[in-house]
């Protein structure tokens, strides 16, 4: 079975002096399918010539979190991306709309290695929440601010 179920892709529209473009994939509930949604993420902004990181880093966590407190058996999680004018939004959307994501304060809980990656989200992104879904679903979201496409197009070269 593939670890991607469905893919839909746009490229985007180009409006004047605006973009729009989305990317959406449904994936496993599997460390695969959790590894699959960073590298599609990279690969994606890369085809569309926009900043990888902090986006790559924002994906591992949100879909790591995904596979391992929101999944459900037999229920996949969807990726989206979507850049609206500066702003890339990231929204990973699982089956367990009964279990909110809990943002973990350091030093709780013992010395534990995990459970820390809303923390780095937190870090990285400009804006994160989450937002119930139609039930059983949730998306916990995340949005990071663009540099200017003239500043890009510098650091490119």
């Amino acid at each position: 079975m593939s670890d991607v179920i469905q893919n839909s892709v746009s490229s985007g529209t180009r409006l004047p002096g605006r973009h729009f473009r989305n990317f959406s994939v449904r994936l496993s509930p599997t460390p695969r399918g959790a590894r699959l949604a960073r590298l599609l993420t990279v690969e994606q902004l890369r085809s569309w010539g926009m900043p990888m990181d902090p986006a790559g880093q924002i994906v591992a966590e949100l879909a790591a979190n995904a596979v391992t407190h929101g999944r459900v058996p037999g229920r996949d999680f969807r990726l989206t991306l979507y850049v609206i004018a500066n702003t890339l939004r990231i929204e990973v959307t699982d089956t367990a709309g009964d279990r909110p994501p809990r943002l973990r304060p350091a030093g709780s809980e013992g010395d534990s290695e995990s459970g820390r990656g809303l923390l780095l989200v937190e870090a990285l992104a400009d804006r994160w929440g989450w937002a119930p879904e139609l039930h059983p679903r949730k998306t916990v979201w995340a949005e990071v601010v663009l540099p200017p496409e003239d500043v890009r197009s510098r650091h490119d070269s």
